[in-house]
């Protein structure tokens, strides 16, 4: 694994080993936050759909197939209220339901100043058609930041096997203050010490913005099965790597 020394982080290889532990499937437990609430709907897509919908269609469908793949305890968090205060009432879910891993699951959007003006369906509306792609974010605050970084690895790292690329606009000076350090330039994967649902959680928590809603043709992307498919899949296989035996005896190969 590759690691881009960008902004104040520079980690040690060391820092994607795993700490031995062992994971039974049937007791394991991953929480699936859904991002954002009905009350704060987060970014509308380029067609007027909030993000909110997007999230809770896709953190169902991941539900679903962890299940189905014996991950019995995987838990859906849904979370109610406005935008800050719901974030802490999240937080202190996922610590009470005593979680092995969080995962909160988004949908991407750009600042304002990049957003462009159309119409549709007889609505106005906006998109950025400039940048897409999905992106895994990690904080260093996290109190097991090594074990979210490899998870968060592994996540993008499948996502990338399904032939998908990961948003490189969160690198460049033009995001300003959205900007953040890019981990692995491979994969995508970033570092963000901002988000609350990541570094206030006692469990390892990465976030996946599962791609752009704001660009026209991926927003059509997401809102297909094949894509859904694909990304629920990729998590999937994420956790079932997560917990194979040989990651908690040799680390990856």
């Amino acid at each position: 694994m590759r690691l881009a020394a960008l902004g104040p982080v520079t980690l040690p290889l060391s820092a994607l080993k795993p700490a031995a532990a062992k994971c039974d499937p049937a007791t394991f437990r991953i929480v699936l936050d859904v991002g954002h609430t009905a009350q704060s709907e987060g970014a509308i897509s380029a067609r007027n759909v909030a993000e909110f919908t997007f999230n809770l269609r896709l953190a169902k469908l991941i539900e679903e197939r962890l299940k189905a793949e014996g991950f019995a305890e995987t838990r859906l968090l849904l979370t109610e209220g406005k935008a800050r205060p719901s974030l802490f009432k999240r937080v202190a879910s996922a610590n009470n339901l005593h979680a092995d891993l969080l995962l909160s699951i988004h949908h991407d959007s750009v600042p304002n100043k990049m957003l462009e003006d159309w119409e549709f369906e007889g609505k106005k509306s906006h998109f950025s058609d400039r940048f897409s792609g999905y992106s895994v974010f990690v904080s260093r605050d996290n109190p097991d930041f090594k074990t979210s970084l490899r998870f968060a690895e592994l996540v993008a790292g499948e996502m990338k096997a399904q032939g998908l690329h990961y948003a490189e606009q969160y690198s460049q000076p033009i995001m300003g203050r959205y900007r953040h350090p890019l981990l692995n330039k491979d994969t995508g994967v970033y570092s963000n010490d901002e988000l609350i649902v990541l570094r206030k959680t006692a469990m390892p928590a990465i976030l996946l913005e599962a791609g752009s809603i704001i660009n026209r043709d991926e927003e059509r992307e997401m809102d297909s099965p094949e894509r859904q498919n694909l990304t629920s899949s990729s998590v999937a296989s994420a956790v079932k790597e997560f917990c194979e035996p040989r990651w908690a005896l040799l680390g990856p190969l």
